[in-house]
């Protein structure tokens, strides 16, 4: 039975895998070898443009590392067909259709994260609402 987000968001960290902790992009490598990086690299390039792993629902990331995972497959076969060595057609044609179909359920569009520091404006106006809040707590 799966756990649900909010229970598992209390685990304590040395009770989840490395990969939940973020230790760890795949379970069971050391992320040294090339198609390791170059998922790695897929994957986190992704995560960018989703606005941060910390933005994604757990199925979303599940989603993004398929699609790392079928990109760096293609990869590997467009790179033998570039050295002159055959491939099958019919299975880089339908890699290619499940690469379409995973990059049309994550989004194609980038989500950008806003980094503008506030204002001082708007850091006053926090405060004033944070105090504001206190006060109606206390008169209640």
């Amino acid at each position: 039975m799966p756990v649900p987000s909010a229970i598992k968001e209390r685990a304590k960290s040395h009770a989840r895998s490395r990969v939940s902790n973020g230790k760890d992009i795949l379970p069971g490598t050391d992320g040294r070898s090339l198609i390791a990086r170059r998922y790695r690299d897929i994957s986190f390039a992704i995560f960018a443009d989703a606005g941060g792993i910390e933005q994604c629902s757990e199925a979303r990331q599940q989603l993004i590392r398929r699609f790392a995972a079928s990109s760096v497959i293609a990869e590997m076969m467009e790179a033998r067909l570039a050295n002159g060595e055959t491939i099958n057609i019919t299975e880089h044609s339908q890699l290619s259709s499940t690469l379409t179909r995973l990059a049309t359920r994550i989004g194609l569009e980038r989500r950008g994260r806003d980094v503008t520091p506030p204002t001082l404006d708007q850091i006053a106006q926090e405060i004033d609402d944070e105090r504001a809040a206190e006060q109606e707590g206390v008169a209640s």
